[in-house]
């Protein structure tokens, strides 16, 4: 599927990823003096490896810049002369290298678009997930997402993608697929489908800016107890929204308890999980965040309005993070929630995140966060309530038939439920409450 890039206001955002992202918050520096360093590009690549250096001096979370003398390093990038763009660039990383934090990087233009498309939430194409079907080697549809051109259109799951605009895929991967399907919303392509009982036939759709659906969630009868399901896939922009709309609806249903799957969730935007965390809490603080001075942020509670009471149960693996890790560290803590799984995978570090003068973008790490207990997890995680590790098999056979998850054939999911028969009482259903929350201004600026 094909994503298009989202700028960001000055100090907009603050991210926080997991494995591969990170902790951030988005900033640009002022149209003229972007403009100025554009200018000044055309004749050195030192306004960029200056603009990183300043950025970095001025941020970074460690005053001492593990043990290396920042200062001569700025000597040794400017006196250096860069015939490309691309030979400041690696000055750079060999420079931010010495740090010896994998967090603080930098991005070329390429890298950092697709960082600011993925914790947008959206994409520009027609709203398909592909794959290659192992049978058939045939590029195929998984998916066609709510709302998209693609479903609107009639395409189907299962659906094999013969062309696009004319180009065969036969032996074609999905990143090149995708690129092939990416472009502006408003534009034509022509899809050619093949499907099972039926002649091949063209689609021409138009693209369009879509939301990425990263909540699933359904009403599992289990016994005689309703439980709502959900599944969080990352914290992108669309995510809270997303939750309060499953939380809502399943409430609506009269569930008993609900399940909150973080497995796999890399992380995404701190506003997000702010959010989202007092969804499931009246009160109580859902993260400290302590910078570079020691100054520690105390601004981000729970502000009753949660929109449920009701038992939960939280499911997270190794690769559960960061904004994971704050979600389930604040329902922990706060004994909201019963975790289980597998230890988390300890990512608690804070980037803030630059775009720079020629479209490049740095992340520098900013401080350091904490759970409401004050546990620092980094590096070691978030221990389960419930240690339950799944055999290879077991991850093996749910990963290659994700329509497990979540049911019976899950161990983790089923431990969940005897969790909340024996450790909760089940209240009788309540009313979905009515009133609605205002975001503080600590947290609208932040995402994870």
């Amino acid at each position: 599927m094909n994503q298009s890039a989202k700028r960001y206001s000055p100090l907009q955002v603050a991210l926080i990823g997991g494995a591969i992202a990170s902790t951030a918050l988005f900033s640009v520096f002022g149209p003229a003096w972007c403009r100025s360093v554009r200018a000044a590009l055309q004749d050195s690549p030192k306004a960029i490896v200056d603009q990183v250096w300043q950025l970095v001096n001025r941020e970074y979370v460690d005053g001492k810049f593990n043990q290396q003398n920042w200062v001569a390093i700025r000597q040794q990038l400017l006196n250096k002369n860069y015939s490309s763009r691309e030979e400041a660039y690696t000055a750079i990383r060999e420079a931010l290298q010495k740090l010896g934090d994998p967090y603080t990087r930098f991005m070329d233009p390429k890298q950092y678009e697709a960082l600011t498309s993925q914790t947008s939430g959206e994409v520009s194409g027609i709203g398909i997930r592909m794959e290659v079907n192992e049978k058939t080697k045939r590029l195929t549809v998984v998916e066609a997402i709510e709302n998209s051109p693609a479903l609107k259109a009639g395409v189907r799951a299962g659906d094999q993608i013969l062309a696009i605009d004319g180009k065969l895929t036969q032996s074609m991967k999905v990143d090149d697929a995708s690129k092939l399907i990416r472009g502006k919303a408003g534009s034509l392509i022509t899809l050619r489908l093949g499907r099972n009982g039926q002649s091949e036939f063209e689609l021409k759709l138009t693209r369009a800016t879509i939301e990425v659906p990263t909540v699933r969630y359904a009403l599992r009868q289990e016994g005689d107890k309703r439980i709502g399901y959900i599944r969080l896939r990352e914290f992108s922009a669309h995510a809270a929204d997303q939750m309060r709309r499953a939380i809502r609806d399943l409430n609506g249903k009269n569930v008993d308890s609900y399940v909150l799957d973080l497995r796999g969730n890399p992380g995404g935007l701190l506003q997000a999980s702010i959010e989202i965390a007092r969804m499931w809490m009246d009160s109580g603080s859902i993260v400290r965040t302590v910078d570079r001075g020691g100054i520690s942020d105390e601004t981000f509670k729970a502000n009753k309005t949660a929109l449920t009471k009701r038992p939960l149960a939280v499911l997270i693996d190794g690769n559960s993070a960061s904004a994971s890790e704050i979600l389930t560290g604040a329902l922990k803590d706060n004994k909201r929630a019963v975790v289980i799984g597998s230890q988390s995978f300890g990512k608690a570090l804070v980037q803030s995140v630059h775009e720079l003068g020629d479209g490049s973008g740095v992340a520098i790490t900013i401080a350091h966060y904490y759970t409401p207990q004050g546990t620092d997890i980094n590096h070691k995680g978030i221990t389960p309530d419930i240690k339950l590790d799944l055999s290879e098999s077991q991850q093996r056979q749910l990963a290659t038939n994700p329509d497990m998850l979540g049911t019976p054939s899950d161990p983790q999911y089923v431990r969940a439920l005897a969790a909340l028969s024996n450790t909760f009482a089940l209240p009788t259903p309540q009313q979905n409450p009515t009133s609605q929350r205002t975001m503080s201004n600590g947290a609208s600026n932040l995402k994870l």
